[in-house]
């Protein structure tokens, strides 16, 4: 792993200098991550395309900026989240419109299998999408990128406690939103 961060370090410093090859190879290096981070936050697959292009060209602007105190993870994941944000409010959707990247563990599940994943999915994603921006942002860094507290901190630029407290709020606001629409539906298969 040392040998990476050195790898990365040099890359950063090749680039910083103008050198395209090498941030190239840096948005190789973190384009899944980054694309994985705006999907998560808004469910929509053009719009994270979209974000994750956006945050690239962003980086390469702003690359002088970067210190390598942060990693570079973070600082991108940071912009990530800022292209994300911006990009819902110009295209002011926020609910998943299509589950085509669902991963699914059995190859050939039954017809049966793949409504219930598509529908457990698809309430997930909306229930995520609808928690606060500030909550959701920390609940998709930790449990979708595994990201330390710290590591969110650093990327979210806040205090470790905010992002704890906010972490426990996104979690049981996202419970008492699934166990509403559990309810729900429930209550409507018996209608």
């Amino acid at each position: 792993m040392a040998t990476d961060t050195v790898n990365e370090t040099e890359l950063v410093i090749r680039a910083q200098n103008g050198e395209r090859g090498a941030f190239s190879e840096l948005v190789r290096i973190h384009a899944r991550g980054v694309f994985n981070v705006v999907y998560r936050m808004c469910g929509d697959q053009l719009i994270a395309e979209d974000a994750a292009q956006e945050t690239f060209l962003r980086a390469w602007q702003n690359l002088a900026s970067y210190r390598p105190q942060m990693p570079l993870r973070n600082w991108l994941y940071r912009i990530a989240f800022n292209a994300g944000m911006d990009m819902l409010r110009k295209e002011r959707r926020i609910l998943p419109n299509d589950l085509e990247d669902l991963q699914l563990a059995d190859e050939h599940p039954g017809p049966e299998l793949v409504a219930s994943q598509q529908e457990r999915t698809a309430l997930v994603q909306k229930a995520v999408s609808s928690l606060p921006d500030a909550s959701r942002a920390v609940l998709v860094l930790r449990e979708y990128e595994d990201m330390s507290y710290q590591e969110i901190a650093n990327a979210l630029d806040i205090p470790v406690g905010t992002v704890m407290s906010r972490l426990n709020y996104a979690r049981k606001l996202l419970k008492e939103k699934l166990e509403q629409e559990s309810f729900l539906k429930v209550e409507a298969d018996y209608v």
